[in-house]
């Protein structure tokens, strides 16, 4: 007697299962560790500003962090603010990166699900002029598995210092040298003065916001992104 072939929809409900068991439960572990190591960056920003604070004198130097929210934390270096932010989703790395060609990725494909932490930077005078168009700019992703295996990509050192997740886990003292290159990265990272194009013509709302804050859009590049500072995306 033949066997009875599986009902398709029990078939279909055992992927299903499959699927809820080990990918939305290791996406959840990854996101929920990512909270507590966001914290962890948290106190490593607090605590660098803090220290800053400690041995600069000039009250002319912004030195400040505020949260905002669970998420997110500004951090107020001289004249920039840097903007560090958890994303709340978990994403896996695209098919066509060549990670997957290594043996960590291969043996396991779970390490391929990362949590991120953006940092972006913009001018401190856009936040407190509220000057809604100015533009900040992405200068690092750190990627972050279910094992606190990492990498960043990012702008400068923060972008080839920390290549190597296989052998890179994130440790608090990690965590406080990445605080630490973000903010070199920001204050290092010039104004430049714009083509005179730019500002040949303006319109007479934009000539009466000068006076009151100085709403001309601006950024750290003051709205042009050079060609040079455009990094591979993983």
């Amino acid at each position: 007697m033949a066997e009875t072939e599986e009902n398709p929809l029990e078939e279909n409900r055992k992927q299903l299962l499959d699927l809820l068991l080990h990918k939305s439960s290791l996406k959840q572990d990854i996101a929920d560790d990512c909270e507590k190591v966001f914290d962890l960056f948290k106190v490593a920003i607090k605590k660098e500003i803090e220290e800053l604070q400690r041995i600069i004198n000039d009250q002319r130097v912004r030195l400040s962090f505020h949260e905002k929210g669970k998420f997110e934390i500004h951090a107020y270096v001289g004249s920039d603010v840097l903007v560090f932010n958890l994303h709340n989703n978990v994403f896996r790395l695209p098919e066509y990166n060549p990670l997957w060609g290594t043996s960590y990725f291969n043996s396991d494909e779970n390490n391929g699900y990362f949590g991120i932490i953006h940092t972006f930077n913009f001018l401190a005078e856009s936040f407190e002029q509220n000057r809604i168009d100015d533009r900040g700019y992405l200068i690092s992703r750190i990627f972050l598995n279910k094992d606190r295996h990492f990498m960043v990509e990012g702008k400068g050192q923060l972008g080839t210092y920390f290549r190597d997740p296989q052998n890179m886990l994130l440790t608090e003292d990690v965590l406080k040298i990445i605080v630490q290159m973000s903010f070199a990265h920001a204050l290092e990272f010039d104004l430049y003065i714009p083509p005179f194009e730019f500002l040949e013509e303006i319109s007479v709302a934009q000539i009466q916001s000068i006076g009151e804050s100085l709403k001309l859009q601006t950024g750290k590049r003051l709205g042009f992104k050079m060609r040079a500072d455009d990094t591979e995306i993983f």
